[in-house]
């Protein structure tokens, strides 16, 4: 088991490592952790560690086909001011898959990466109780 100090990985499947990368590192302030690009990268942002698995890593080769498809899960992101991102990632050319919703814990919308993996970026709802 890991060890609550370690990382939280996920393995996300890219047709293309390095246009993850490079989508990872400059919209969403991931860092490149380890590089062996064009089979497999992995990015880190805070406890989250993003293993990017091209076609030639083990990990896609090991996948079923019927399962080697992006799904509804996703990467749920945390951020302070979504409104701000969603105009920052939209002047940089990156389209949404949904329009922001709202919703008792707060607001959140839809991207995906160049592979079509699905990212969340989420603004937590202000609470005045938790300021106690």
């Amino acid at each position: 088991m890991t060890a609550p100090d370690h990382y939280a990985s996920v393995r996300y499947l890219v047709d293309d490592v390095q246009a993850a990368i490079d989508f990872y590192t400059t919209h969403l302030d991931f860092k490149v952790n380890t590089s062996a690009a064009p089979a497999f990268a992995d990015v880190v942002r805070g406890p989250l560690r993003l293993l990017l698995s091209g076609p030639a890593s083990s990990g896609a080769r090991a996948t079923p086909d019927e399962a080697n498809t992006p799904g509804r899960n996703r990467i749920h992101l945390i951020v302070d001011d979504l409104d701000a991102e969603v105009t920052r990632l939209r002047d940089a050319g990156l389209p949404f898959l949904s329009d922001v919703v709202a919703g008792p814990g707060g607001r959140q919308i839809l991207l995906a990466d160049p592979a079509g993996n699905l990212i969340e970026l989420f603004q937590p709802a202000h609470r005045p109780d938790a300021l106690a």
